[in-house]
Formats: structure tokens, C-alpha cells, sequence
């Protein structure tokens, strides 16, 4: 297994002036793939990615989405209600970074951040895309009960607070990480501020609009997800690859709302052959 340093870390100006810290690891010559997290994680959350074999022969590059990480955290909902913030956002990465027909992987919010993207800019700029446990269609018949129960909250003491973002973290695992792992994401879910979170928690898009934006995909569409998800239903990944001419499931078992997490080695393997696919169909 490759254990790769994380280039220093960078940052990049989005069109409305909030600026994301973005990492990179890998072959700097090797096909891209772009990872974006879910709420309330970080470029951290893809630690079994970045240092496995994938860093011999892929560029790996991650970044904190707005209110997250290191990325900054503007306290105006506005930041995070409007769709093509967000696709700009992707945008502002990928062109930053100069990424040439990267594979996106979106996993929970980040697949919403991907629809974004896909429903302002298309799949012209990109190889192919990675749905990963997450729910592109905001239907309510989708959410967990894990998600279901953080909605509801109201706690507003920090103790109150500590255990709903405790139960949480707990929640996005059928397997559970061990202790030092999930201490750290204790620790960097914490750097969401919860303004932020209920801003986000506020945002959602017509499931039509979607729908035709989803209908206009060409590029290989991979989605994943894990049977055990509590966060999550399965039946959103069927309503996601159902829109997407092509597109393809594949299902974690035993795995709850981070398989990439939960089954690193199934998780890796399936994404370089999916992203060497995407990649060698779109040269040919």
C-alpha cells in the first residue's frame, strides 16, 4: 500500500469570493479523479484513498467545500442555498488545479455538489462520475432515519450538540471505524459551524430541473452504495442511476453510508477500473 504526503496545501478563489483549501497526492501524470465530501467532513474523510495503491497511478485531489475544513465558513445562508455557488465551487477546483477530464466522486453532500455541477456546466469537462451514498433526488422517502434524527434535533447547548454530532458520525458506518479514526472525525465535523449546517440542511432543488439535467449525461456514471445505510436509503442510488442513461450500481452489502470507508480495498479497486474505463473511453 502507497502512503503518499499530501502536497502543501492550496488555496483557490471561487466567483464569489470564498476560498477552498484543496489538496493533491498521487502520480501527478496519472489520470484525475476529484473527491468531494459529505457534510461535515473533509478532504480527511479520504485518508484510505489518498494512502493506498491509487496514489501510484492516479492523481488524487480533494478539497473542504465551503463552511467546511480549512475552506472558509461566510455566516450568510446565501453561501449555501444557491445551486451554482456550489457548481461554481467545483469549478473554481477544477480549473485551479488544471484537472484535464477528471472522474468526480461525490459522496452524500457531495453528490448533490456534483449534481450541481453537472445541472450548470455538463459532463464536457469531465471522464466519467462516481454517486457515491448519496441522494441527488431530495425526496423525503429517502432519508434514513440517521438523517432524520440530526434534522430534528434542536439542540442548542453544547452538550446537546456534542451528542447529536456524535450520533451522527456513528450513524455513517455499518462497520465502525476504529477509536483514532473516529475521534478525528469528531474533531473536524466540529469545524462546521452549525449556522452553516442548518443553512445547508435549509437548501434543496426540483427534482425535475435534475431530471433533465441527469437525461443530458454521456460520460460513464458509476454509482455506489451500501445496503446498510442509515443515513441514506438504497432506493435513492436506484433513483439516481434510473436518470442516467448507462449508469451502473454497484452494491455494498454489509456496508453502511461510507463503503469507500467501511470496504477501502472493494472501494479502491472499482474506482481505478472505473476511472481508467471512463478515461480510455473518452480518449478512443
Amino acid at each position: 500500500m502507497a502512503t503518499t504526503a499530501p502536497a502543501a496545501l492550496e488555496r483557490l478563489a471561487t466567483p464569489d469570493g470564498v476560498s477552498v483549501s484543496v489538496s493533491e497526492w498521487g502520480n501527478p501524470a496519472g489520470p484525475e479523479i476529484l473527491f468531494i465530501h459529505g457534510l461535515a467532513q473533509c478532504t480527511l474523510s479520504f485518508r484510505r484513498q489518498y494512502e493506498s495503491d491509487l496514489a501510484r497511478d492516479f492523481r488524487l485531489v480533494a478539497y473542504d467545500l465551503r463552511g467546511h475544513g480549512l475552506s472558509d465558513k461566510p455566516g450568510d445562508p446565501a453561501f449555501y442555498q444557491d445551486g451554482r455557488r456550489w457548481a461554481d465551487e467545483v469549478r473554481a477546483v477544477i480549473t485551479g488545479k488544471r484537472l484535464s477530464r477528471p472522474v468526480l466522486v461525490g459522496w452524500s453532500l457531495g453528490g448533490r455538489v456534483l449534481r450541481q455541477y453537472l445541472m450548470h456546466y455538463g459532463d464536457r469537462a469531465l471522464s466519467g462520475v462516481n454517486f457515491l451514498a448519496c441522494r441527488p433526488f431530495e425526496m423525503p422517502e429517502v432519508v434514513g432515519p440517521g438523517s432524520q434524527a440530526m434534522a430534528e434535533d434542536r439542540s442548542r447547548d453544547l452538550e446537546g450538540r456534542i451528542a447529536a454530532c456524535v450520533a451522527f458520525l456513528r450513524a455513517c458506518y455499518a462497520k465502525p471505524p476504529g477509536e483514532a479514526d473516529f475521534v478525528e472525525a469528531v474533531a473536524y465535523n466540529f469545524m462546521l459551524p452549525m449556522e452553516v449546517r442548518a443553512a445547508i440542511g435549509a437548501w434543496s432543488t426540483d427534482p425535475d430541473a435534475v431530471r433533465r439535467a441527469f437525461g443530458a449525461v454521456r460520460v460513464p456514471t458509476w454509482v455506489t452504495h451500501g445496503r446498510r445505510d442509515r443515513l441514506i436509503l438504497p432506493a435513492a442510488a436506484a433513483m439516481t442511476a434510473a436518470a442516467i442513461k448507462g449508469a451502473t450500481i454497484s452494491w455494498f452489502d454489509e456496508c453502511g453510508h461510507s463503503p469507500f470507508y467501511e470496504d477501502a480495498p472493494r472501494y479502491n479497486r472499482e474506482l481505478a477500473a472505473f476511472a481508467v474505463s471512463a478515461w480510455s473511453s473518452g480518449r478512443g
